[in-house]
């Protein structure tokens, strides 16, 4: 949220009220003024679900077995419902995972990106190091959707690839994100699934480690803010 900027240092107590006071408006007139939602304690502990969920694979089914584990029952049709409410009013951002050898979406296991990560501080009031790694990357795909004509979450071969962002020609280019990459296993990993993928669209690894862009077999790694703040793809 832009306004959020405005406010001081001096004064995070007004940041937080707006957001609050943002996300409050979204649930209460854009959803529930709007749609008939009847169990409303059940979508309020839905929206802190896939707030404490955002970069991880879920589905209606696992939501919802989730749900009756904790003596919430709710059936996966419904949660389906009310996840379409949560992207149709723009909080959150429904992406589909693409089959990298198959050329198609699947249907299955979407992931769910937060319009803006303020309202999971001030909605679940965690610290700023919780799932650091899953915000960076929430980061990564709102500047992709800027950039990108479409994107998503790529699957090959048992590998996922964190983005694959398409432009309006239709070229692709694979993004992997991770808060840093210093050790050596956790590097290995991360090239993994980017490297899984033979053709010679651009490949890159997004971290917030401090060197020097170094290329791993033509994936070339970056510092995160820099990329922000590049105008390049």
């Amino acid at each position: 949220m832009p306004y959020t900027a405005g406010f001081s240092e001096e004064e995070p107590g007004n940041s937080k009220d707006f957001l609050r006071s943002v996300l409050n408006t979204i649930i209460e007139k854009d959803i529930f003024q709007r749609h008939e939602v009847y169990a409303k304690t059940s979508f309020q502990k839905l929206v802190d679900f896939m707030m404490d969920s955002i970069g991880s694979t879920v589905s209606p089914n696992s939501i919802a077995n989730v749900f009756k584990s904790e003596n919430m029952p709710i059936d996966n049709k419904t949660v389906s419902l009310y996840l379409d409410y949560l992207t149709i009013s723009f909080l959150l951002y429904k992406v589909h995972r693409y089959d990298l050898k198959g050329k198609n979406l699947l249907r299955t296991l979407d992931k769910y990106y937060l319009s803006d990560t303020g309202f999971r501080k001030v909605r679940l009031a965690k610290l700023k190091t919780a799932n650091i790694g899953h915000l960076l990357e929430n980061a990564v795909y709102l500047e992709l959707r800027r950039r990108y004509s479409d994107v998503y979450v790529g699957k090959l071969n048992g590998h996922e690839v964190d983005f694959v962002a398409i432009d309006r020609d239709r070229n692709m280019t694979y993004y992997q994100v991770a808060f840093s990459t210093a050790n050596q296993d956790t590097l290995e990993r991360e090239l993994r699934p980017l490297q899984a993928i033979r053709d010679s669209n651009p490949k890159y690894l997004l971290t917030m480690d401090l060197d020097f862009n170094p290329v791993y077999n033509g994936i070339r790694k970056l510092n995160v803010a820099d990329w922000l703040l590049s105008k390049q793809k």
